[in-house]
Order: C-alpha cells, then structure tokens, then sequence
C-alpha cells in the first residue's frame, strides 16, 4: 500500500477497526446506567400489577408512606399524562390510572434508601382491584363485542390496514401453482444482556438530568417534558454505555419515567432497574404473528400474485403497534418483482405485555411465511427453489408497486455468493435421509424514509469542533447500542479530514450537548448519521482547504488530506501538517465549527395512499442464506450445521462490524426458529428468566460463514447501507426449508421443536403419504 492509503481508495474506510468503545467495555471503565452512583440515591421499585385485566377501585399509600426510609411513593395520579412512542398511540401511563391491562402493569413506584426498604413498602401498599374479562388470543381478541381493553378501540383493534396493488385476481387466474397455508410465529424476546435502568438525579433550580439505557434519547427526552410537565430546557438525557438493545429499548419503557416522577416527588436522585422477570414484563418483543398466505406462481417459476392476511397480537398497549403491521406489508415488496399483491393486516390488543420493535422489525414472521411457501410452490413446479428467486429478482433501479423506490440491489450477487460457497448443486435433494439444505432471502430499510413525528427538520444533525490543540470533536445526537455507529463516524470525520482514528473524539447521545438525532431504531444509523457526519467533516473540510490555500497560493480545489497533511494533489512537498493547517485556519475564520445534517429526498418517501409512510426508506440491503441441517427422525432433534449468509450492505465502512453484524442477525434468527417461545397460560408468562426462556448457547450455535457484498449504495455515505437487520428473516426459512429437504415434512410454525416434527412425521405415515425423493434413503434416490 503506498502512502497508507489501502487498495480500495481509502486510507480508514473499509478497514477492520475495533469497536471505539472496546477498551472501555472489556476493563470495565465504561459505565452502564445500573453501574452508576450518587450521593443521596434512592432505590426505585414498582408494584406490578397481579391480574391480567382489572380495573384500579383505590390505591392506599399510607401504610408504605409512613415505613421509614421510604422517600416517596408514586401513583397513576402524579403521573397522568398519557405518553406513547407514536402521534397516534398515547396510550400508556408510567403508573396505570384506571385500569392494569396485563399481569405486570404497573401500579405504583416507591422509592427508598434502599432496595430492602422498597421492596418492604411495596408490601405494603393495598389496592383494591375489580377483575375484568381479560383476552389472551388475538383472533378471539378481535372477535370481541364489549368489555374491550381501551374503550376508544373497538373489538380490540389497534389498527387495521388493507392495501390493494395491481390485480390479484387476475394474478391468481394466470397462475399454474397455487398455495394457501397457515403460518404461526410465536412471542420472541430481546433477551438483551443488560436490563433496563434508569437513574433520574433531580437537581438545584429544578432541573432533572436523566441516565437512561435507551435507543431513543431525543423521544426520551421528550416524553419526560411531557409526564413531568417540565420544560425540555429543564431536562437532560444522557445515553450511557448500552448492553444491546436489538428495539427492546427503542421505545419509552415505563420505569423511565417513573424514575423521574419519583425524584421529581422526592427531590432526590432514583435509580431503577428492572429484574430479568421485568425486562420480560415490559417485553417489547417481537409478537406472535398468525400468517394467512396465498401465492401464485406460473410453470416456469414467475410469482403471479400473493395476498396476505396478518394479524399480530400487540399486548395492552399501542406502541409500535401500527408501523410493525405496516411493515409486515410493505415490505412484501422491494425484494421480488411482484406485481399483484392483496395485504390486510391487523395489530390487535390482548391483555399481555406490549410488544415493539425488535430486531427485523415487521418483517422476520411474513418473511418466514413467504419464503417456506415459495419453496414449497418450487417443489410443487418441479423447479429448483434457488432458480425461482433468480427468475424472480428485480430489475433496479426501479419503483415497486407499493411505491418503493430501489435503488442498489445486491441480491443477484448474495444468491450467486452462496449458491458456490454452499455446493448448493451438489447437495440440494441428494444428501442422505435425514440431511439437508434449505435457502431464503431477506431484505431490509436502512432507515425510515419517513420520521415517527412528522416535520421538516433533518432527520439527523452532526457538528464538528476543531481547537486549538487540533482534536477534532464530533457531535452526534445518534445512540451507540453495540452496532459500532460510534466507530463509523468516527471513521468518516477521519477519513474526509485525512486524520487518524486516534486525533477524533466523540461526544454522542447527551440532549445537553449534542444535536438531535431520532434514535437508533430501523437500521437508520449509518446512513443517516454517517450522512450528516460526512456532510458535516466535508464543511470542516473546506474551511480549512478555504485557509491553507490562501496561505500556500493555490486554489482550495487542488488540495487534499492525507496522512494527517493538507498537501497540493500534484506536489505533496507543498503542504502543511494537519496541526499547522488548524493554526491557519483559526487566523482565519477564528473558530472551526461545522454542521451536518441529513434527510431522504422526496423521492424516497413513497406512496400516497394510507399508511404508506411507512415502508420506504432511501435504501435496502438484502441478503441470502443456505443452510444446512441434520435431523434425526427418531427424536426430531435438529443440528443446524452450517448458515452461509450473503449480506449486500452497500459498502461495508469497518468490515469487523459488518460481519458481527451479520452472524448476529443469523445467531437471534436460529434461535427464533427453534427453540425461543414466550410461553403463555391465562396471561401470566411461565418462562421469565434466561434459564426458562432458552436463547442459544454458544455450543448450539452453528458454524456462521457471513459474506460481505458491496453493491455501492450511490446515496449512501461511501455507498453505505444497513447491516444490522436485514440478515435475521431469511435465516428462519432457510432452515425451515432444509428440515423440509432432510426428512420431507414442513413445519408451519415457529420455533420448530422436535414434537412439532415428530407430530409432522406419523402424520405423513399415518396418511400413508409417499415421502418426496429427497426425503427416501439414499439407496432408493435416484
């Protein structure tokens, strides 16, 4: 490599870089919000609610005011306005006011010198509860004629959505093959390692700073002006050291704000933090999801029309509720070139925890669905599964027909990357009795085109100081949750400036200090924040080319950064330093300052009709997977061996990242697809803890071979796009599919235990169906 610049053009990007936070998290010197301590603290604890559904008669305090060390004690009543992560979904309270709508709601909050004492006043608080008819099924739930969760949503509907494109019917009548199954997802969680805390320290002159583990900080902020009745100018969020976060935290959860009305009520610092039960209990997760799905497709493989039917169980509360059944429409497009689709989707309330937006938000279960059908109308056509997702690739750049806009399309090469890297030729169909391989695609947004609250300020804004010492600051609004967004803006800043990694400091995610940011949520971070930050390093940029070549006599043009040097492009002995061009500079302009900001042109933002706001987004990935897995007949046990996932992120900023990215999407997706269940009775969860709720360890895990493509996003900052999600959905299927290839059976429903394919099994024998040629032994294969 001659002067350090590396084969691909750059000297920093696309380089494999260590995470920026690394050291801090690995020597412990980082902090996370339950690490945190000051003088005075009181422990926070909430009263959970026993019943599912039950209206709040009276809440007697008197008994845990009076224990002493008890600080104070919060109801619905000192905390009455509604909040909600959506204009159109207020519906939840930090403290239930009338009515508890699911076993976990919470009640009250105490707060207390210590944990013990808090956990002794919650003891003693009394409330007298009414119990009302609770609904736990969701297709039941919406058949409901009176006694309805929120009384503004009748039948329990949060929303429903039917959208039309093209003709279906006449799709339907050119098809030759034709499928119509039930799909069934079952309640996921993020399972994240670290549990939500928040710790609020009320301060002089009635201000309130706020450590919260949060992908939202600005909606945070936002939302505890609003509870509070406190000016935003009062109130600061702070986004300390995150332990994942995966859209558990992309949301307000409800001992946030508790947190902040107890300090506001004691005048004194409260922390809470949840036990893993209540992590479980404030959920968010992804929700069980029940697929209604027709396709079609001609002889030769071309799908003719699909029609969707979703309904999602959404728990008590609102939430994300309307995008994540958008979303599970919407994005049926932007993959294949579809031209006729029917989609009715239906986010219905049930009395359990609220679900949200977990990772591959809306789109993991109706990617589950359709994927395994399209396999399934394959073999029904006598064609090769692989070669019906080549017949059906889109011609981009192109506008679907839900009015999504594709512009870098990456799929044909992911589906060539492991078609060869898994022998998918040599072993689709001819493995032995009991082996198999299964493939499925997946896509995803790299940010919503479109923000939760709508307006016409940026999307994101960066601001870059530079001082007399030269360090260069960045500013950034946008929140590190593990992902590596702190890593990638500093490498952009670095890589414009033509600086090291090292010179770059970056204060991120404080409301006090840095600019607004919508949050980490919908892949949106690197290319929104890393457009904003490289839009915001190209302004630095030019201030300082502005003041060098006034001193050097050149024009700013022919200037470049390099190697920590502002030289001249053709004479790099006619140059300065880095340090000496900030000298200049300040002499100049007296201050180097610098802003950034980013929002998706108008031709992103999709359709016109209702709910397509949601959907579009100014660029998607896509990846391909093959899996292969061996299943036992005997005990329908199934070992994933291997995962191949082909990921086209655009341009892959920090490759460690982009591939840690990938084999985590992979790792969550196989656990969803075999063994992750929130199991329910009556609306009390029964396996709330990492012991009962089983996430994969790491000896289940299977070998991971990620590939990274590189479609150049022409939008994106360096061409990049997300990598964070859209692997996780076709991770699913794929094995799905294989198990199908291995022993002949599908399974219809997630997680796909060993009864479920031992049921499956003396099914098929049972009927005395022939098993298809590739589930025979391999000496009846042909």
């Amino acid at each position: 490599m001659a002067d350090g610049v590396s084969q691909n053009g750059f000297s920093i990007i696309g380089k494999p870089l260590a995470m920026a936070d690394a050291v801090a998290k690995v020597t412990g010197i980082g902090k996370y919000a339950d690490d945190l301590y000051v003088p005075g603290m009181l422990i926070g604890k909430i009263l959970h609610s026993p019943h599912p559904h039950a209206r709040i008669r009276s809440i007697d305090t008197s008994r845990a005011e009076a224990l002493a060390g008890v600080k104070a004690v919060a109801t619905g009543n000192d905390a009455r306005n509604p909040y909600g992560i959506l204009p159109i979904g207020h519906d939840e309270r930090a403290l239930a006011l009338d009515k508890a709508r699911y076993i976990g709601d919470n009640v009250a909050a105490v707060a207390a010198t210590s944990a013990e004492i808090a956990e002794q006043a919650l003891d003693l608080l009394r409330v007298d509860y009414e119990r009302l008819p609770a609904w736990f099924d969701p297709e039941e739930s919406m058949k409901a004629e009176s006694g309805w969760i929120h009384e503004q949503r009748p039948h329990n509907i949060e929303k429903e959505y039917h959208h039309v494109f093209g003709d279906p019917e006449k799709g339907f009548a050119e098809a030759d093959f034709v499928a119509e199954e039930r799909y069934y997802a079952g309640e996921v969680n993020q399972a994240a390692m670290e549990p939500h805390s928040t710790l609020a320290i009320w301060e002089p002159h009635d201000r309130l700073t706020v450590h919260s583990s949060t992908q939202v900080p600005f909606y945070l902020h936002r939302t505890i002006s609003e509870v509070c009745e406190m000016p935003m100018s009062q109130i600061r969020v702070i986004k300390p050291l995150i332990g994942g976060g995966f859209g558990g935290k992309s949301e307000i959860i409800p001992l946030e704000v508790a947190a902040c009305v107890l300090a506001k009520k004691s005048h004194k610092p409260v922390k809470i933090t949840y036990t893993r039960e209540e992590v479980f209990l404030a959920h968010r997760g992804r929700p069980i999801t029940i697929v209604y799905l027709k396709v079609g497709i001609t002889r030769a493989g071309k799908i003719t029309a699909v029609q969707a039917r979703v309904i999602q169980d959404g728990g008590a509360y609102c939430g994300y509720g309307p995008v994540t059944v958008l979303y599970s429409g919407a994005l049926l497009g932007a993959i294949y070139d579809i031209a006729n689709v029917r989609y009715d989707g239906f986010r219905v309330l049930t009395n359990k925890p609220a679900c949200g937006a977990m990772r591959g938000h809306g789109t993991v279960n109706v990617r589950f669905a359709f994927e395994s059908m399209l396999d399934q109308l394959a073999h029904q056509a006598g064609l090769d599964p692989l070669e019906v997702r080549r017949i059906n690739l889109l011609k981009a750049p192109c506008i679907t027909a839900n009015s999504l806009r594709v512009t870098s399309y990456g799929l044909p090469e992911c589906i060539e990357k492991v078609f060869e890297r898994s022998n998918w030729k040599e072993k689709k169909g001819k493995l032995p009795y009991g082996k198999g391989v299964g493939v499925a695609c997946s896509h995803y947004v790299s940010g919503a085109a479109n923000p939760i609250v709508r307006s016409n300020m940026p999307h994101t804004t960066v601001h870059i100081k530079i001082d007399r010492d030269a360090a260069v600051t960045v500013y950034t609004g946008a929140s590190e949750i593990g992902q590596g967004s702190d890593t990638m803006q500093i490498q952009i800043a670095a890589e414009v400036l033509g600086v090291g990694v090292n010179r770059i400091k970056l204060v991120a995610a404080d409301t006090e200090l840095t600019p607004i940011d919508l949050g980490s949520y919908s892949s949106r971070v690197t290319f929104m924040a890393g457009n904003a930050c490289l839009n915001a390093a190209k302004d630095m940029r030019d201030q300082i080319f502005a003041a060098v070549a006034k001193k050097l006599g050149c024009p700013p043009a022919d200037l470049v950064a390099k190697n920590d040097r502002i030289a001249h492009s053709t004479d790099s002995a006619k140059g300065v330093s880095f340090d000496e061009a900030v000298a200049i500079a300040l002499e100049f302009h007296g201050a180097l300052v610098a802003r950034g900001t980013y929002a998706p042109p108008e031709s992103a933002r999709g359709g016109n009709f209702r709910g397509a706001g949601v959907g579009p987004s100014p660029a998607y990935s896509y990846s391909a997977q093959v899996a292969e897995v061996t299943v036992d007949p005997e005990t329908g046990h199934v070992h994933v061996d291997k995962i191949i996932a082909a990921h086209d992120c655009g341009k892959a900023l920090n490759p460690l990242t982009v591939e840690g990215q990938i084999e985590g999407s992979v790792y969550m997706g196989f656990g969803q697809a075999l063994q992750e269940d929130m199991v329910w009775q009556d609306g009390r969860l029964m396996n709330p803890s990492l012991l009962e709720y089983r996430i994969p360890a790491t000896k289940e895990n299977p070998q991971i071979d990620s590939i990274v493509v590189e479609s150049i996003d022409p939008e994106g900052p360096f061409g990049a796009k997300e990598a964070g999600e859209g692997s996780l959905a076709a991770t699913i299927p794929a094995i799905a599919n294989a198990i199908y290839d291995a022993v002949g059976v599908r399974i219809n429903s997630v997680p796909i235990t060993p009864d479920k394919i031992l049921e499956a099994l003396r099914a098929r024998e049972k009927a005395g169906q022939r098993a298809e040629t590739n589930s025979l032994t391999p000496e009846a294969r042909p």
